[in-house]
């Protein structure tokens, strides 16, 4: 397994646990990626960053099934900007940030892109955790987003009062919206930051949380892949979903929290922009036909309650 080496002024066996776990959920995700996809293979690339710390990249590209998939695993540590560090929980200016964050382009425009991604922050004596996964799908499929969601809200009411997926839906579709296009990216999912932060949690507690949800990322998401993998599609459709994904590229590139962190945190820019599709397209005033596939999709990029939960 390639690794870097680092070596951090700060000090938190907890932390220090929770950036071991994440090494090897990178070599989980991607040995169950590789397996439902049947073709391609991920290739690693070990880095190191300017400042302090690294990270191994492992991206697997023109697979049978994903076109683009991406899985970065970093433990990168320094100190932050003072912009930055006044708007974060603890004291000082000092951080370590460990995590694995995720996003799968798929080929298929019948099969959702997704991203997820779990970490852990200290700064100074301060340790939280932060994270989520959510689904952007092409066309709209009712079971597919119900799946998902269910799959991630069973996982979190067996973890309360730390997992708490109503709060977490939320802050998920709150999080994933484009302003100015005024649409949700995709299906929601969820989404929760600075958990602990405030002290409210048990270390234990929290990482226990961290491990189940993290765990039950291919279970909510590989499923979905194997019933659309293999549906047909027209050029018309495959064009949509390029037009669709100049919107994901939209959100990452101006709202995104972790390409912003990376950026002025002095990141590697190619795991940075490792969310990033391989082919998008912008077109002029693209518009879907009334009662079309395409606009069944839009009809749903907006905040919905897919396990009939509140009352």
């Amino acid at each position: 397994m390639e690794t870097t080496q680092v070596v951090s002024p700060l000090a938190h066996a907890g932390f220090d646990k929770a950036a071991e776990y994440f090494t090897q959920l990178q070599l989980d995700i991607c040995a169950g990626l590789e397996a439902v996809d049947g073709g391609g293979t991920f290739k690693a690339d070990a880095w190191d960053r300017p400042g302090g710390g690294g990270g191994v990249a492992r991206v697997l590209e023109g697979g049978r099934v994903f076109e683009k998939a991406g899985v970065n695993w970093s433990y990168v540590y320094g100190e932050l900007p003072a912009e930055m560090a006044a708007h974060m929980p603890g004291d000082g200016r000092q951080f370590r940030a460990a995590g694995v964050s995720l996003v799968l382009h798929p080929r298929s425009p019948m099969v959702p892109t997704t991203h997820a991604n779990f970490r852990c922050l200290q700064k100074g004596n301060s340790v939280w955790f932060g994270g989520g996964a959510d689904l952007t799908p092409y066309y709209f499929f009712r079971d597919d987003a119900e799946h998902f969601h269910r799959t991630l809200a069973n996982t979190c009411d067996a973890h309360r009062p730390v997992g708490d997926y109503d709060r977490f839906k939320s802050w998920c579709d709150d999080y994933f919206f484009l302003p100015h296009r005024n649409e949700t990216r995709g299906l929601g999912g969820i989404f929760f930051d600075y958990l602990g932060g405030k002290g409210e949690f048990e270390f234990d507690s929290m990482f226990a949380y961290i491990k189940a949800i993290s765990a039950q990322f291919l279970p909510a998401y590989v499923p979905i892949v194997e019933r659309r993998m293999a549906m047909p599609f027209t050029p018309e459709q495959k064009r949509w979903q390029l037009q669709r994904r100049g919107r994901y590229v939209e959100f990452n590139l101006i709202y995104d929290r972790g390409t912003i962190f990376g950026l002025k945190t002095n990141g590697r820019i190619e795991s940075i922009l490792m969310s990033l599709p391989p082919e998008v397209r912008w077109d002029y005033d693209v518009r879907a036909a009334a009662g079309s596939g395409e606009q069944q999709l839009l009809d749903h990029l907006k905040a919905i309650d897919w396990l009939g939960r509140v009352p």
